[in-house]
C-alpha cells in the first residue's frame, strides 16, 4: 500500500480531527504502511497509540493490538468507537466477555468490520484463539507497553516473552512494538526477544516541557499533600504509595478532609479496582492513592499532578508513572518526598534475594537516590539516564527554577578520574565516593582501596559532596556507567580529553536533606497557556461534558478532551464548520457529540453579547474550610482522633484544644467512641466522678487529686469534654 504524506494528514483530519502529526508519529506510520517491522520509544503523552490506530483504518483486515490490561483494552476501545458512529471499528477479545460477546466480536471480525482487535498475551496463547485468528485477515500486530517483555524493564511479564512464537503460528504480520520508558538495555532485550533486532527504530525526545519536576524533605508530608491539592481544587491527580497499607492511611486522610479520593491496590478485589479506577476516569472522584498496581489501564489525559509519597525502586517506573501527567501538553506537576529513610527500607526489600539480583537492586536505588539529592536541572538527569542528552536546561524544575551555588570542579573532576583510573574501571559511583571522602568501609577493605595511593586525596569533602560530582561528571558525559556491570563507572573519550587538558568546569553544590526545615513553594508553570479561555464557557462545556458521558457510559475526556473545550472556549464556534476546525475535533467527533455543544455555546454567546473570538484572563479561587467545622464533621463520623490529626497537621494535644473550644462554646460533641479506645470505663469514671464534684474545671487541681503517674494531661481533659458535653450541653 502506498500512500503520500498529503493523504496520510487528510485521514488524520477525517478520522481525527487534527491537522498535524506529533512527533515522529509520520514517519512511523509510513514506515508501518510499507510494511516494515517498527520500534516505538516514545514518551508517556507523546502520541504512541496514533502509531498503530491510523494505520489500522487504512489496511486491508484487522490490526492485533497486544497489550497488558484488560481496563487499558477497554478505554482504548472506546476512545476509537469514539471517533466514529460504528462501534465494530474496535473490539477487545479478553476474559472479561461472556460467550454470546465473544461470538458478537467473532462476527463482526469475520465480517471484516473491525479494525482493531486489543487482546492480551495470555489470551492470545488459547488454542481457540491461535484457530480464530489463522483464519482472518490480519494487518500487522502491535505490541503495546512492550517493555513489558525485558526482564530488565521495570514491570516484566514472562507471558510477554511468549508472543513471538504464537505470532508466527498464527502467521506472520508486520510488528510494530511500543513503549513509553526504556533504558538501552531493555530496548535491546524487546528487539531480541521479538526477533526483529532489523526493525527500523523510532526514538522521540523524552523531555515534556510541560511537565514540572520537583523534589521536597518529606517532612509534614500529609499536611503538604492536603494544602497543595486544596490549592488546586478540582484538578485530577494520582499519589504513589510503596505500601499498601499507606495507601489506605493517605486515602482516608484526604477523605477527611473533603477530598474526593480514593484507593487503589492489589490487594483490592478486581471489582472494587475497577469501580475506582472507572469513578476517576469518569471524574467522580479527583485523586487516587495508589501502589504501582495502578497506572497502565490509565489513559486519562487531563491529570494534572503525579505526586510520590515514597521515592520508587527505579528511575524507570519513576519516569513511567510521571509521565501520566499532562498527557495533553497541559499543565503537569511530578512532585516528589524524599526522605533517606525510605531509601534504607527499599533496601531491606532485597534481602534474601539472589546476589546479583541485590546488586542490581541496589544499583537502581542508588540511581533514585542521585535524582533526589541531584541539585542540577532534572529533566536533564533523567534524560541523562534513558541515553538522551538535554542540551539546555528545562527552566521548569526546582533546580532551575531556585538555582544552588555553583562552584569550579575542574580539580574536584580530575580527582575523580585519578581514583577510577587506579581502581580498573571496576567499581561504582558509591565505592569511588568513599575512596575520594577517605571513609574506610568493608568494601574497601575487602579489595584493599584503604590502602590506594589516591585514598583520602578529597578528605576535606563526604561521600555526599563526591557522589554529586560523579553525578554531574556522568550528566556531563565525562563518564558513563555500565549498568549490565552493577553500575561500574567508566572514563569517556570525553573524560580522557578532560583528563589531559583540563579547563574550568562549573559544578553545583550538592542539596543535603536532612538539613531542610521547609520546602518551596511550587512556582506556576512554565510553558502551559491558559490566559486566553473563557472560564465560564469553559465550566458549562465540562458540565456537559459530565453529563452527556454519564448517559453514554464513557470518560469524560472521549467526548472530548479538556484542550478541545479549551479551543471552544477561545473560539466559540457555533456551527459545524466551525467545530471542525477545533483541535482534536473530526468529522465524526463533530457528529457524534458536536450539536449540543453548539447549541449551549451560540446561546452563551448571545446571552454575554460576545464579539468572537474574545480572550479572557483566567481567574481562580480557593475555597478553604474553617477547622472547627471540619472537626465537628470528622466527629460526629466517629473518626479517629488520630486520623483527623494527620489530615490537618496537629498534635493531638492541640486537636484536644480546638474541641474543647467547640464545646466551650455551648456545641455538644460526642466523642465517647475515642474515649473507649484509650481508656477502660473504671478510669473513665474515676475522672467523671472527680468532674461531677469538683468546683472547678481546672487540670492542674484535677492532676493534684486524681495522681500525675496515674493519668496523662490529655486524659484528663478528654473526660472533661465528654462531661461538659453531655452534662452541659
Amino acid at each position: 500500500m502506498k500512500v503520500t504524506n498529503k493523504q496520510l494528514k487528510k485521514h488524520l483530519k477525517t478520522f481525527f480531527g487534527f491537522d498535524r502529526f506529533k512527533g515522529k508519529q509520520e514517519p512511523v506510520i509510513q514506515n508501518l504502511i510499507a510494511g516494515n517491522d517498527t520500534f516505538v520509544l516514545m514518551p508517556t503523552g507523546g502520541g504512541k497509540s496514533m502509531c498503530y490506530q491510523l494505520p489500522s483504518l487504512l489496511f486491508e483486515g484487522t490490526a492485533i493490538i497486544i497489550s497488558p490490561l484488560i481496563a487499558l483494552m477497554k478505554n482504548q476501545v472506546d476512545a476509537m468507537r469514539s471517533f466514529t458512529s460504528d462501534i465494530s471499528v474496535a473490539h477487545f477479545m479478553n476474559s472479561s466477555l461472556n460467550k454470546k460477546q465473544l461470538k458478537d466480536v467473532r462476527d463482526d471480525v469475520k465480517a471484516g468490520k473491525t479494525k482493531l482487535l486489543y487482546v492480551a498475551p495470555e489470551s492470545l496463547t488459547k488454542d481457540e484463539n491461535i484457530e480464530f485468528l489463522q483464519k482472518i485477515i490480519i494487518s500487522f500486530y502491535a505490541i503495546d507497553e512492550a517493555h513489558c517483555i525485558s526482564e530488565w524493564g521495570h514491570d516484566f511479564r514472562p507471558e510477554y516473552r511468549r508472543i513471538r512464537p504464537i505470532i508466527e503460528e498464527i502467521g506472520r504480520a508486520p510488528i510494530i512494538a511500543l513503549t513509553a520508558t526504556a533504558t538501552p538495555k531493555v530496548q535491546h532485550d524487546i528487539l531480541k526477544n521479538l526477533e526483529m533486532l532489523d526493525a527500523n527504530v523510532y526514538k522521540s525526545s523524552f523531555f515534556r516541557s510541560n511537565l514540572y519536576y520537583e523534589v521536597r524533605p518529606k517532612q509534614n508530608t500529609e499536611k503538604q499533600i492536603i494544602k497543595f491539592i486544596k490549592e488546586n481544587k478540582g484538578k485530577s491527580g494520582i499519589i504513589y504509595c510503596l505500601s499498601r497499607k499507606r495507601v489506605e492511611e493517605l486515602a482516608e486522610t484526604l477523605v477527611v478532609n473533603d477530598i474526593k479520593a480514593l484507593a487503589y491496590h492489589a490487594g483490592m478485589d478486581s471489582a472494587t479496582r475497577t469501580d475506582h479506577q472507572d469513578r476517576f476516569l469518569h471524574e467522580k472522584v479527583d485523586v487516587i492513592v495508589a501502589t504501582i498496581a495502578f497506572g497502565m489501564g490509565i489513559d486519562k489525559p487531563d491529570i494534572r499532578f503525579v505526586m510520590h509519597y515514597d521515592m520508587p525502586k527505579s528511575l524507570e517506573g519513576y519516569y513511567q508513572e510521571t509521565g501520566r501527567a499532562g498527557r495533553d501538553g497541559g499543565e503537569g506537576r511530578c512532585i516528589a518526598f524524599y526522605s533517606y529513610k525510605d531509601i534504607q527500607k527499599l533496601e531491606k526489600f532485597l534481602q534474601g534475594k539472589p546476589v546479583s539480583e541485590q546488586e542490581i537492586g541496589k544499583q537502581l536505588i542508588m540511581e533514585t537516590v542521585a535524582y533526589a539529592e541531584t541539585s542540577v536541572c532534572r529533566p536533564k538527569m533523567l534524560l541523562n539516564y534513558f541515553g538522551e542528552t538535554l542540551r539546555q536546561t528545562c527552566d521548569n524544575c526546582d533546580n532551575c527554577i531556585n538555582p544552588k551555588p555553583q562552584f569550579d570542579g575542574k580539580q574536584h573532576i580530575l580527582n575523580s578520574i585519578k581514583v577510577v583510573k587506579e581502581i580498573k574501571q571496576k567499581f561504582n559511583s558509591e565505592h569511588v565516593a568513599h575512596i575520594l571522602a577517605g571513609k574506610e568501609t568493608s568494601a574497601l577493605k575487602t579489595y584493599k582501596h584503604h590502602k590506594a595511593k589516591t585514598f583520602g586525596i578529597g578528605k576535606k569533602h563526604d561521600v555526599n559532596f563526591w557522589n554529586a560530582v560523579i553525578r554531574q561528571s556522568l550528566v556531563l558525559g565525562l563518564f558513563s556507567k555500565d549498568i549490565e556491570n552493577y553500575g561500574h563507572i567508566k572514563i569517556t573519550k570525553k573524560g580522557t580529553g578532560f583528563s589531559k587538558s583540563p579547563h574550568q568546569i562549573k559544578l553545583t553544590k550538592p542539596v543535603t536533606f536532612s538539613s531542610l526545615e521547609s520546602y518551596m513553594e511550587s512556582p506556576i508553570l512554565h510553558g502551559v497557556s491558559v490566559a486566553t479561555t473563557d472560564t465560564e464557557l469553559f465550566g458549562l462545556l465540562r458540565d456537559l461534558r459530565k453529563t452527556i458521558s454519564k448517559k453514554r457510559g464513557v470518560p469524560p475526556f472521549v467526548v472530548f478532551q479538556d484542550p478541545s473545550l479549551q479551543d471552544m472556549a477561545i473560539q466559540y464556534p457555533i456551527n459545524m464548520t466551525e467545530l471542525k476546525q477545533v483541535v482534536g475535533v473530526g468529522e465524526g467527533k463533530a457528529a457524534k457529540y458536536g450539536k449540543e455543544f453548539l447549541e449551549l455555546i451560540q446561546k452563551y454567546v448571545e446571552e454575554k453579547e460576545i464579539e468572537r473570538p474574545q480572550d479572557l484572563i483566567v481567574k481562580s479561587v480557593v475555597n478553604k474550610s474553617g477547622l472547627k467545622i471540619f472537626i465537628i464533621q470528622n466527629i460526629d463520623k466517629k473518626l479517629d482522633l488520630d486520623d483527623i490529626c494527620a489530615a490537618k497537621g496537629l498534635t493531638l494535644s492541640e486537636l484536644i484544644s480546638e474541641i474543647e473550644s467547640i464545646v466551650n462554646s455551648g456545641t455538644k460533641l460526642n466523642i465517647n467512641y475515642y474515649v473507649d479506645q484509650i481508656l477502660d470505663q473504671e478510669r473513665q469514671d474515676d475522672i467523671w466522678y472527680y468532674f461531677d464534684e469538683a468546683e472547678t474545671d481546672s487540670i492542674k487541681d484535677a492532676m493534684d487529686e486524681l495522681g500525675e503517674e496515674e493519668y496523662s494531661v490529655d486524659e484528663i481533659k478528654l473526660v472533661r469534654i465528654k462531661y461538659l458535653s453531655e452534662i452541659g450541653n
